[in-house]
């Protein structure tokens, strides 16, 4: 899955370059406030709400930032948004799938849609590429937390089903349903996370060039610009020599 793991880098390279830190922050912190309000205001007994604040740790989001969002949940905030999910084309075909958090489902619709349009994709119908993807828990550790045989044998330990390493690090690939038991499990072993939270993992990928990758890098970002998008999967596979361009 090289095509998921590159584009994560790229994003972690754009987010310590641009000015959107802002725009992060609000977003995992709405992430928070509603995974809050849907169970426990205690981290601890809200799986959830303990995967939403470690994200956002991990991210550089201040501890009284994260506090305001869990007491925003206990004051009514939260009632409204509702999840949905959109899925469609990019550049070359490549799948796109956009996780959005609303209070207005017309409003976010009309914008994802359009975004496409002017970005070369175009929206599908729910389930038109989510095929292509498996719904999955992802633990990632940085490369010094240990060898790929240590890694390895907590996985395996952590009831984990999958480990991709390499020089940048690791990542442990586990069942959606399990993610908060094996992440808990791996922190026992190795320490803390980088990240704990759930993706979707593509299946199948879609070779692109150099041109497709730019128009793909557009779209993506075009839709991460709304405030209602919480986050962006796509499925593209690229060369190296491609992603150096970039």
């Amino acid at each position: 899955m090289a095509g998921h793991s590159k584009w994560a880098n790229i994003q972690h390279r754009k987010g310590r370059q641009d000015a959107q830190r802002s725009k992060l922050f609000s977003k995992l912190a709405k992430e928070i406030t509603v995974a809050a309000k849907m169970g426990d205001p205690d981290p601890e007994k809200n799986p959830r709400l303990r995967m939403a604040v470690k994200e956002a740790k991990s991210q550089s989001v201040p501890k009284d930032v994260i506090e305001r969002a869990i007491k925003k949940s206990q004051g009514g905030e939260g009632d409204d948004y509702e999840e949905i999910r959109y899925e469609g084309y990019g550049p070359n075909g490549v799948a796109v799938i956009v996780e959005a958090m609303t209070d207005n489902r017309n409003r976010t619709a009309s914008t994802v849609r359009s975004t496409f349009t002017k970005n070369g994709g175009n929206l599908g119908e729910t389930g038109s590429v989510g095929f292509m993807f498996d719904r999955k828990g992802e633990v990632t550790y940085p490369a010094e937390v240990g060898d790929n045989d240590t890694v390895m044998m907590a996985a395996i330990e952590a009831g984990a089903e999958d480990v991709e390493s390499t020089e940048d690090g690791h990542v442990v690939w586990c069942a959606d349903t399990d993610l908060n038991d094996v992440s808990t499990a791996l922190e026992a072993e190795l320490g803390e996370s980088e990240s704990t939270k759930l993706v979707w993992r593509p299946t199948t990928t879609t070779e692109m060039d150099l041109e497709s990758m730019e128009k793909l890098m557009k779209l993506v970002d075009a839709l991460e610009d709304d405030d209602d998008v919480q986050r962006v999967t796509t499925n593209f596979e690229a060369s190296d020599e491609v992603m150096s361009q970039l």
